[in-house]
């Protein structure tokens, strides 16, 4: 029985090899036929021009100042309108003025907080004398409809420039009240 079976899988093996192969004769000789012989001439290659590194001692610009370096700056400019470095930032100065909205205030008329909202959705009671926003922007006033800020904005010399901006009460939409 064994050996029935042995010889009946080689004659299914031996079928499946035939020895007629003209048909991919035929269809190799097209493809010669169709297929261009010849490569096409590569451009000419330009001459390289070797350009040396001028900055090889300069400070890489992919890496950040050493902290020596930033301290000079500020010790550098002392005599015109600077921020102080040593000051602690507060929550609401890692945001940008624009990313902030006044929801209300709370308080009467000697003693008022505004409200702030950020784009995390945190709240924060904001009043005198606090910070807030990316140029160091002190509150100077807070107003039932607005916050008043004196920022120091950076002039490019080195020295810093005040300026007052307004920070005022956000309207509210239909889908903020839901």
């Amino acid at each position: 029985m064994r050996m029935r079976w042995s010889v009946i899988c080689l004659s299914l093996v031996l079928s499946g090899c035939y020895d007629d192969i003209s048909e991919i004769q035929q269809f190799m000789r097209t493809v010669k036929a169709n297929t261009p012989s010849s490569v096409p001439k590569l451009p000419e290659a330009q001459p390289f021009v070797h350009i040396s590194y001028q900055s090889a001692n300069a400070r890489s610009p992919f890496s950040e100042p050493k902290p020596e370096a930033i301290q000079e700056k500020f010790t550098q400019s002392q005599d015109c309108l600077s921020p102080d470095p040593t000051r602690r930032k507060e929550p609401l100065e890692k945001f940008a003025l624009d990313n902030l909205k006044m929801r209300g205030t709370l308080g009467d008329q000697a003693d008022i907080w505004a409200l702030i909202e950020a784009t995390d959705k945190s709240l924060h009671r904001v009043s005198k004398n606090n910070y807030l926003g990316l140029f160091h922007g002190r509150v100077i006033n807070v107003d039932p409809q607005q916050v008043e800020l004196l920022e120091l904005i950076p002039d490019g010399a080195g020295c810093w420039k005040e300026r007052t901006t307004l920070l005022q009460m956000a309207e509210t939409t239909a889908a903020e009240r839901k």
